[in-house]
This record gives structure tokens, sequence and C-alpha cells, in this order.
């Protein structure tokens, strides 16, 4: 069995003389949650919406189990549930006449109590769907992506608007999907739900995948950090840079240190202030954070689109400012 589930090599799509994804490539094997990342305008929603086969590439291959999610729709849509930013229920319904609703146009759904009960809202089942939160909103579309028992879910900002307990309650679902052998393609603009959840992750930006990776394997290609205060009488001067390839800066007393080898460097700095009878305070040692990895990209984008010089002037052969928000992407 093909261990591959989703498939993109080359996607190009565009909007007018706007590329809004510039040769995207990726892979999701089965029973895996893959999260795509990346600021407003990054590309996600329009990668994604070809995943779904709501759109067709302008260039490149896209599969989903082996099909191609446009072209061969039928095939594809009964095995995937979609759960989108915003769903549309006609707000007289009760929670059970849109899932009863939904179900009917479904092959071998779930029973609907069952899809209500995975996500917590079996007790507002006669409620009217006007009547909900906006995370119980959020709920109601999880549980219609899942009445089809997919094996292939795509889930657009599945937590926007649950409170912290609902939201982790979504994230035990999630876990207990995939343990099931279910694959998961996950945005989301909380860097904790993708720390959580993912097995692997992309970062967008510009319409392009700039990192990707395990969660290891991103921290690693980026640099941790060690902070600390200096006493009084001691200057920054007196530390040794040069061990350390010169990665510090220092503002007044208060050091910070890069370094890709956060133990050697670390250890190297403790020896150092033994040595010299030095008291570290405030001594503070991390890797990398997602969001820091996250930061770092968006910076990269703003300095792509308007210069390093703050110009305003786009540097690269594309030339092209992003739309792909204002197109509502």
């Amino acid at each position: 069995m093909n261990d591959i589930v989703i498939e993109v090599r080359g996607l190009r799509r565009r909007y007018g003389d706007f590329e809004a994804v510039r040769g995207v490539d990726f892979t999701v094997r089965r029973g895996e949650v893959f999260a795509l990342l990346g600021t407003n305008g990054a590309g996600k929603t329009s990668t994604v919406e070809v995943l779904e086969g709501l759109a067709a590439p302008h260039e490149g291959r896209v599969r989903v189990l082996g099909f191609d999610p446009c072209a061969e729709r039928r095939r594809v849509r009964r095995k995937t549930g979609v759960m989108l930013q915003e769903g549309g229920f006609p707000s007289e319904l009760t929670v059970t006449e849109t899932a009863r609703m939904w179900a009917g146009c479904t092959t071998a759904p779930r029973p609907v109590a069952e899809a209500l009960d995975l996500v917590g809202l079996s007790a507002r089942a006669a409620v009217r769907v006007k009547q909900l939160s906006g995370g119980e909103r959020r709920r109601l579309d999880l549980a219609l992506a899942l009445m089809a028992r997919p094996e292939v879910l795509f889930l657009d900002e599945p937590t926007t608007g649950l409170d912290p307990q609902a939201r982790r309650q979504s994230w035990e679902l999630v876990r207990r999907l995939r343990g099931e052998g279910v694959t998961v393609l996950l945005t989301t603009h909380y860097l904790e739900e993708a720390e959580t959840l993912a097995d692997r992750l992309a970062i967008m930006s510009h319409g392009r995948i700039v990192v990707s990776g395990s969660l290891a394997e991103v921290m690693d290609r980026h640099p941790a950090r060690i902070r600390f205060a200096l006493p009084a009488g001691v200057s920054p001067e007196r530390l040794p840079l040069a061990r350390w390839g010169g990665a510090a800066t220092a503002t007044g007393r208060r050091v910070e240190l890069r370094t890709s080898d956060l133990q050697t460097t670390l250890t190297d700095l403790l020896l150092w202030a033994r040595e010299a009878g030095v008291a570290l305070a405030e001594l503070d040692a991390r890797s990398a954070t997602l969001e820091e990895v996250f930061l770092n990209v968006a910076q990269g984008s703003r300095e792509e689109e308007t210069g390093a010089d703050g110009s305003g002037e786009v540097r690269g052969a594309d030339g092209a400012r992003e739309v792909e928000e204002a197109a509502g992407r």
C-alpha cells in the first residue's frame, strides 16, 4: 500500500497576473498530521483549495489518495472530510437537523448522534444554529467534516473561536483520529496547536514553502539563544566571542548569544565564567521556538517585499506584491 496520501509537486496557482502559489512541493503520509502555516496572504488557502478539489492547478501535479482531486473529484470526495474557515448553515435549523441534512448527502455516514458526541455537541442537539456561539459553530463544522468517516481530513483554522478547554478537546480528537489512521492536513494561526499536533509542518511565504520538516528538524535549523547579565564593572568585551563565532549582541550589561550548538556554547560560557570568576545573572538558555522561526520567516517576507533598505521596492524576479488576502484567499 502506498504510504503517500497527499502529493504536491510543482504546484502553481494564479489570479490574473498574480501568482499566489509558486512551485510548492510536499507530501503527507498516511496517518500523519501535517500543518501548513504562514501569514495571511502566504498562499495556504489557495494551496488547500486545490487539494480539496475546489480549483485546478495552473501548473504542477496534485494527488489525494492517488487521484486528481479536481478532475476525479467524485472518487476523492467520498473519502475526505473538509472543515472550512466558515460554514454556511441555515440558521433556523437545529444542530441535529443540520447534521441529518449533511448526512443525507454523504455515503455511509456516521450516525448523527455519534458525530455530535465526537465534538461535544450532544447537549446542544436541539438548539437552532443561530443560537450557537461561534465556538459551537466551529464544532458543528468539525462534526460535519467527520460525518463521512474520512480517510483524509482537511482542517482550515479548526479551533478559531474555541475557548481553551474546547480547543484542547479538539486536539484530543485529532490525536484520536490520527491513531485510527486518518491523515490530517491542518492550517492554523495557533502555533501551539501546530507544535502540539503536527508530525511535520511547512511554513509558507509569498506562495512558496520556506521551511519544512518535523518540529525538531525545523528547530535545529535555527539558532538557539543564551541570555545573561554581566556584573557591574565587567565589560562584554571580556567575553571570548571568537570561540562562539562572534554571534553575540550586548545592550549595556545584558548579553545575548546565538548558537547552532546550544550545549557546547553554554558549556564553554559557563567554563569561561568560572575561570574568570564572573557571576552570570539572569541566565536563560533555550532552543529556538516555532514562534521565533515563524517571525523570522515573516520578517524575511517583509524585507523581500519592501527591500532591505526600506525603499518600498520589491526585490527579486517576481516583483509581485501579495494581493491574495485582498482577493479573499
